[in-house]
């Protein structure tokens, strides 16, 4: 009996499905997405894809749900609860402006207004003694309250809770009593970490999408039962592991990124398959732009980030995201031609969408500039209205005083200058040579802008891998479970006890191996990473550095004081170093097909069409070729347009072509070897 393992990543405009039965090939589809009922698009996609629901045997799915309630202000009213005295920590945030000398700076829009931050008296010291213990009466007006407006959320944030949760814990049992039903989100199980602002905002996060996130993935569930699947709900997280729908419920912020992640750990696994360690991925889709780097093999991730100003503290892989993407509309402001972020999005979506929409967008470009075919998308399943995207170009472009074309490809220049920037933030910013990477474009629209992309920043390889529509969807069967835990641990490298170092990772791979028991895999499938904050005495901020099996203090020292230099440009290994928080990442080992099944090769004349496309300002007669009838050591040169299922890949003139044995399609600049 073949039995499936199903991935569906909801994007702006199409949720895309990825199936990988028993006996192979892997097959993809996409479907349009439902935004009234994100759940719809997902079952829909599966539904058409798969003969038998009872079948799947594995089912991982990366949501948006949680982001967009936050990036929308759609989240639930939340009531923060504080220790007395410091109830004013989280409003008055930090002084620090990133943009030191903007005249207009405006301090981030927080979740919590003052009024609902309430503090309650009890309090433990820096070392765990009670100085007063928690007062039960102070949470009655607070229970009052929630029950009067209606909330339906509530985070606890105490002080020294990382350390010793004692008081959390007695307040959600105080709490939870009198308030069934409602979520309640506490510090130490959202960010186990110091820092009073960081941890607040961390735990009202996690409260403000908690509802939202939990009601979805309780209704996903239940119909996906209700058509006979007893597979396991399993949500992409944002540190590149997955989880149970569960446990997704329990910490929804760890879910937040879960879409654009799947990308990078499909990155991670193209760069052992192709040998090219050095990967800048980026993910193009309907509505945004979301880029990461995989170095050595490895996911660039960071323990800390900001979503509008505002910090979380959560192991994640490190993704860049602007707001653009095929849907972003072009407009006029002040006499001058934007790009987005406001977007068409599936609905009504680019004019040449036919669904009402009118604004010329960048979709509507690549069809008014031949790039795209009216036949393109989805194999042809969807046409596209070309009229109406000529319409849309020509009415913007004579209110710019431009003509038709130079107005189009100038949309496509904005959009791709855009994308251009973002890409030097997570290289050049940061010292990284971007011509010394692979460019991997995937996303429904990324790979018609890769050269482009790649023109700009000097790279001379593109890759585009198989099924790049639903590249990040595919991502999430290449993973495994996930569940990261932190223990602050303030001790100086020069007198602290290799023992004490090893007590606290066992106490933690504990609590590990517990949580990955709980969701179902064997004790031989569990392994865990070990990891340490470090940075030198008088620092703010610290580096984490890998702490391999065997190695000692000396060897961690030394670890820290190159990842230092790696990063800033400088060391000072003379200098003393401390410890700051120990972490361990459990992992769980999923079963995974044998992918070595490819497709068939369909063979056969590749050229199925020509077009008329302009590229820089002149018209080329183009042949469109099908990738499905690429055969082994497949080559040619630009310009070319490749057709697929899930994308449609670009290639200008000086560009060549050639088809690797794992089925990536590589495009190299002309004078490149």
């Amino acid at each position: 009996m073949t039995t499936y393992r199903v991935s569906a990543d909801i994007g702006g405009t199409f949720t895309d499905i990825v199936i990988e039965p028993s006996d192979g090939p892997v097959f993809v589809g996409k479907v349009a997405t439902t935004p009234e009922n994100p759940a719809g698009g997902v079952i829909n996609g599966i539904s058409e894809l798969v003969p038998d629901l009872a079948d799947v045997e594995f089912f991982v799915h990366g949501t948006t749900v949680g982001l967009n309630a936050f990036l929308e202000r759609k989240g639930e009213r939340v009531v923060l609860v504080s220790t007395a005295g410091l109830g004013d920590s989280y409003t008055i945030a930090r002084g620090n402006r990133h943009t030191l000398y903007e005249l207009r700076y405006k301090k981030p829009e927080q979740l919590v207004a003052r009024r609902d931050i309430h503090e309650v008296r009890g309090r433990l010291s820096w070392d765990g003694e009670e100085i007063e213990p928690l007062n039960r009466s102070d949470f009655q007006p607070i229970i009052d309250k929630v029950k009067t407006e209606k909330i339906n959320a509530i985070a606890v944030c105490f002080v020294h809770a990382y350390a010793y949760p004692e008081h959390e814990i007695a307040a959600r049992e105080i709490l939870g009593e009198a308030l069934p039903g409602v979520s309640i989100s506490l510090s130490h199980e959202v960010a186990r970490e110091w820092r009073e602002y960081e941890r607040s905002s961390s735990s009202v996060m996690n409260a403000y999408v908690a509802p939202v996130v939990e009601r979805y993935l309780s209704s996903l569930q239940q119909d996906l039962q209700e058509m006979n699947m007893a597979a396991t709900v399993h949500i992409m997280q944002s540190s590149g592991g997955v989880s149970t729908a569960d446990s997704a419920r329990r910490n929804p912020v760890f879910t937040l990124l879960s879409g654009p992640v799947g990308g990078t750990i499909a990155g991670t696994a193209l760069a052992t398959a192709t040998n090219r360690p050095n990967l800048l991925c980026v993910d193009m889709g309907g509505t945004s732009f979301d880029l990461s780097l995989v170095i050595g093999g490895k996911a660039s991730a960071t323990l800390e980030t900001e979503l509008e100003g505002l910090p979380l503290l959560m192991s994640i892989v490190d993704i860049q995201t602007i707001g653009t993407g095929g849907g972003s509309i072009a407009w006029m402001e002040q006499g001058a031609v934007r790009v987005g972020p406001h977007s068409a999005g599936s609905i009504p979506g680019p004019a040449c969408y036919g669904r009402g929409g009118t604004e010329p967008t960048v979709t509507d470009a690549n069809l008014f500039l031949g790039r795209l075919g009216a036949k393109s998308l989805l194999g042809g399943d969807m046409s596209l209205d070309e009229e109406a995207a000529t319409t849309a170009i020509t009415q913007l472009a004579e209110k710019a005083g431009m003509e038709p074309v130079a107005f189009a490809e100038g949309i496509l220049s904005i959009s791709n200058a855009a994308m251009a920037d973002a890409m030097r933030t997570i290289t050049v910013s940061q010292g990284v040579d971007p011509r010394e990477f692979t460019l991997v474009a995937f996303g429904g629209a990324g790979p018609m802008a890769a050269v482009f992309l790649a023109e700009e920043l000097d790279i001379r390889e593109v890759l585009i891998p198989r099924f790049p529509g639903t590249f990040s969807a595919w991502g999430m069967l290449q993973t495994d479970l996930r569940h990261d835990f932190t223990q602050s641990f303030f001790h100086a490298a020069a007198t602290v006890s290799l023992d004490d170092i090893h007590a606290v990772f066992a106490e933690l791979e504990g609590d590990g191996r517990a949580a990955i028991l709980k969701e179902g895999i064997v004790e031989s499938r569990i392994s865990f990473l070990r990891s340490a904050d470090m940075r030198y005495v008088g620092q703010e901020y610290t580096i984490n550095v890998v702490i391999e099996a065997g190695s000692d203090i000396a060897a961690a020292t030394e670890s820290f004081h190159k990842s230092h230099e790696t990063r800033y440009g400088h060391s000072s290994p003379g200098a003393p170093v401390e410890f700051v928080n120990i972490r361990v990442a459990a992992l769980g080992a999923l079963d995974k097909f044998d992918q070595t099944t490819a497709r068939a090769l369909e063979g056969g004349d590749p050229v199925i069409g020509e077009r008329s496309i302009v590229f820089s300002g002149a018209e080329h007669k183009t042949p469109v070729l099908s990738r499905d009838r690429f055969v082994a050591d497949f080559s040619t040169t630009g310009p070319v347009v490749i057709e697929e299922q899930s994308a449609t890949t670009v290639v200008p003139p000086g560009w060549a072509v050639q088809l690797e044995a794992d089925g990536s399609v590589i495009l190299r600049r002309g004078d490149a070897s």
